[in-house]
């Protein structure tokens, strides 16, 4: 006994029917009378352009706050620190960019949910 007919003994096999042949014509009918997505692109006019980005800029605006300020400035010191080497093997300002952007995120938030529609 092989595993298939094994198998086939508990569960029913079922079969793909193939389409007759009038709902292959039907189709192929629908297909003639609808417009290509050509002709309906050429007649709709162009789409809006997307309205520019503003979170970037009320980052920066939070990143220089008297809040913020000090913990940009930290960040920065230890990028420079490590990219000059002068930081112990394997130093990275992880640590220091999560402070910063927690602060910068809490400060944008109302901010820019209160400039969306």
């Amino acid at each position: 006994m092989s595993l298939s007919s094994f198998f086939s003994s508990f569960l029913p096999v079922v079969h793909a029917d193939a389409p007759e042949e009038n709902q292959i014509k039907g189709e192929q009918e629908q297909k003639e009378e609808e417009p290509t997505e050509e002709a309906e692109a050429a007649e709709e006019p162009e789409e809006e352009e997307e309205p520019e980005d503003i979170h970037p800029a009320i980052r920066e605006e939070c990143q220089e706050t008297a809040k913020c300020a000090p913990l940009t400035k930290h960040f920065q010191h230890c990028q420079e620190k490590v990219s000059a080497g002068e930081g112990y093997k394997g130093e990275d300002c992880v640590e220091e960019l999560f402070h910063m952007m927690h602060c910068v995120d809490a400060c944008a938030a109302p901010k820019l949910f209160s400039k969306l529609r």
